[in-house]
């Protein structure tokens, strides 16, 4: 028999409408799950009472026929996402023992379908980072092994808790946000689906902020169908937040087809990097040829801002996370440091050197900088024109397709620390997403094979604006095709 935690959320939900197993059974073997798994240190907070009220509550409702779509499914939250009464840290030392008096939205939403929440999952302290390393709580450890070794490998970042607890079967499914790939890389990491919607689609109100015109909520799950009902879940118009959007939600599971005919997939050149690692390569000509084989045109296309996305995100990011962290100062919330015999100036400069990690305040300088005065023009303006760009470039693929398909990430996953000393080799993890980002587009990243180190691959697809559909239906395509059925070996 199936174990309950190997199953999809789909098949969960199917299961617990039979009454093949109750809600409670369901959260407690997840709960079980959950406790054995503390050496992946991917909660930062565990909720098990929560979940079992949310659970008894969803088992009283499907008796009576009245249970909403997630009702008794256990889910992680990352702890970016406020939970109101409940413990939200950003993974900094600076938010201490914050608990808010507000629900955001997209967890309100979860909650309201029913769903059983597990607790809140690690991250890149204030989602700034791309192997889960900079937490004040330590960093995650991947689920999965190289073949022969047992070196601890990064999940990916910064939602790395979020996909090392899909992964690892602790929970269904799991919130994530995606500021310049931190959905879809650690899901190619750790071989789970990982979708960024549309900037806009997903309400980003009680979300902590890192850099706002480019944050955005999507979701973690084991399949392609599993993240369309998640993403059904936690859609839609949000009057509380000033840049979403006010359209409707379709019912994405119910429409998704693998059947391609009649659409067209392209190829960026610019995107077949040096260096790239010729698995990697095979495999996203696989992917083209599986798209080819399920009705799709498959085209080359061009991208020729492409190479200067990397670095334009690099200088608006930390701008907007400048401006965003500034509210961090001791007086209203959070820590305080308050040096003996010091003043306001004081308190502000010891809180923030205690509170915030190395890499936050590499940010916020960089940040800083850009912003300031005689270096505003020349950085921060001109990278605004160049992601002006990009999306142009975007706009004009689109005219002559309707998805594009690409690497997820450059490499797979690798060992703790390796890249932890060399900023700029970590920033490299975000090549083939930020350019999407940057752009506004709907993209997801597919778990496709496995490198010759027996470490998962995804390929991503990126689509219109607002066609998330298009994009679930050709993930749906490469899903079926790669057969992807991995799963690490518990070694935890």
């Amino acid at each position: 028999m199936t174990a309950l935690t190997d199953l999809s959320l789909a098949a969960m939900q199917a299961g617990l409408r039979a009454r093949d197993v109750s809600a409670r059974e369901l959260v407690l073997a997840h709960i079980a799950a959950m406790e054995a798994a503390r050496p992946l240190n991917a909660f930062i907070t565990e909720t098990p009472e929560l979940a079992l009220e949310a659970a008894d509550a969803a088992d009283r409702a499907l008796a009576a026929g009245t249970a909403p779509p997630l009702a008794g499914i256990p889910l992680g939250i990352k702890d970016l996402f406020a939970t109101a009464g409940v413990r939200t840290t950003a993974a900094s030392r600076i938010l201490g023992d914050f608990r808010p008096p507000y629900e955001s939205t997209v967890t309100a939403r979860l909650r309201a379908a029913g769903a059983a929440v597990l607790g809140k999952l690690n991250l890149d302290e204030f989602a700034m980072g791309s192997s889960n390393e900079t937490s004040a709580f330590g960093p995650v450890v991947s689920p999965w092994r190289r073949a022969g070794s047992d070196a601890a490998l990064v999940p990916g970042g910064s939602s790395g808790g979020s996909s090392a607890a899909v992964a690892a079967r602790l929970v269904a499914g799991a919130t994530g946000t995606d500021t310049g790939g931190s959905i879809r890389q650690p899901a190619a990491f750790t071989g789970v689906v990982g979708l960024k919607p549309t900037y806009g689609r997903c309400s980003r109100f009680g979300i902590i902020a890192f850099a706002s015109s480019l944050d955005q909520a999507g979701v973690f799950a084991r399949t392609v169908r599993d993240c369309a009902i998640l993403l059904e879940a936690i859609a839609g118009f949000d009057p509380r937040d000033s840049t979403s959007l006010d359209v409707p939600v379709p019912p994405y599971a119910a429409r998704l087809s693998p059947d391609l005919r009649g659409r067209r997939v392209g190829i960026p050149v610019e995107y077949r990097a040096e260096g790239m690692d010729p698995a990697l390569d095979r495999l996203w000509q696989a992917g083209a040829d599986w798209l080819q084989a399920a009705g799709a045109e498959v085209v080359e296309v061009s991208l020729p801002h492409t190479p200067h996305a990397l670095p334009t995100y690099y200088i608006l990011a930390p701008a907007e996370a400048s401006s965003n962290l500034a509210r961090y100062d001791g007086v209203r919330y959070g820590a305080r440091v308050v040096p003996e015999g010091g003043g306001l100036a004081e308190m502000y400069e010891a809180t923030r050197a205690e509170g915030f990690g190395p890499e936050v305040r590499r940010r916020i300088l960089i940040g800083t900088y850009v912003l300031s005065a005689g270096y505003y023009d020349a950085y921060y303006v001109k990278a605004q024109k160049v992601r002006a760009l990009i999306a142009r470039d975007f706009a004009a693929a689109f005219e002559t397709c309707d998805l594009l398909l690409t690497p997820t990430a450059p490499t797979a996953a690798f060992p703790l620390g390796a890249r932890r000393e060399d900023p700029i080799a970590m920033y490299l993890n975000d090549v083939f997403t930020v350019p999407a980002s940057l752009a506004g587009l709907p993209a997801i990243s597919v778990p496709a094979g496995l490198d010759h180190e027996g470490l998962p691959l995804g390929l991503q697809l990126i689509g219109r604006p607002l066609d998330e559909q298009g994009v679930l239906d050709g993930a749906a395509a490469l899903e079926e095709a790669a057969g992807f059925t991995a799963a690490p070996t518990r070694w935890w």
